[in-house]
């Protein structure tokens, strides 16, 4: 189901883009129907790219036990009964993990902002499974890329607006309303944005 979790496809930044650690919120303009009413943390951005991870898109009905399972991870505490998330249309088989900071690899987590790391190794996995395991994480199949410029040119065309990755939305289990509660974030009635579709 999920290919071996190896280093994630993002460069660790030097110096950080004020876009990493902020959210997309896809407004009526995406043009994209993947990506419609998504809400994605933006984990990389420089001139040469840009990725993010989808948090509020389920990958079916495949639960954080079930992905366990699969990859022979036994876990030696209660697990929550947690959705796995389709992070993007991007290396799906691959697995990516949003966390608190209190867990770190020197090797592979990648600081998006304070209080927020991401890992795509089968250790932080291993780790959610114990009781090493971070306050807090999100575990997502795949993930959200951007070609030199694309992100950019989206946002002046405003096909997304961005607020704080705060944590109630990275983690927030209430997928549903995840869209409404982020617009709501920046003070944008999700009624009046949705009355937008079709509008030139």
């Amino acid at each position: 189901m999920i290919a071996d979790m190896e280093e994630t496809p993002e460069e660790k930044q030097t110096e950080k883009s004020p876009l990493i650690g902020q959210m997309l919120i896809a407004t009526p303009a995406i043009g994209d129907e993947r990506f419609e009413r998504s809400v994605i943390v933006v984990c990389a951005h420089s001139d040469d790219h840009a990725m993010g991870i989808v948090v509020n898109k389920p990958m079916g009905e495949i639960r954080l036990g079930d992905l366990l399972d699969q990859l022979g991870i036994e876990s030696t505490i209660e697990l929550p009964d947690r959705q796995v998330l389709a992070g993007g249309p991007v290396d799906k088989e691959r697995g990516f993990v949003l966390h608190s900071d209190d867990y770190h690899s020197d090797d592979s987590t990648v600081g998006i902002r304070d209080g927020l790391g991401l890992t795509a190794t089968k250790e932080v996995l291993e780790a959610i499974a114990s009781e090493t395991a971070p306050q807090q994480s999100t575990l997502a199949l795949g993930y959200a890329g951007w070609w030199p410029g694309q992100l950019e040119e989206e946002l002046r065309a405003s096909a997304w607006l961005t607020c704080e990755a705060s944590e109630a939305l990275v983690f927030g289990e209430d997928l549903e309303t995840k869209w409404e509660s982020a617009l709501r974030s920046i003070g944008v009635n999700p009624a009046m944005l949705s009355s937008m579709t079709g509008m030139a």
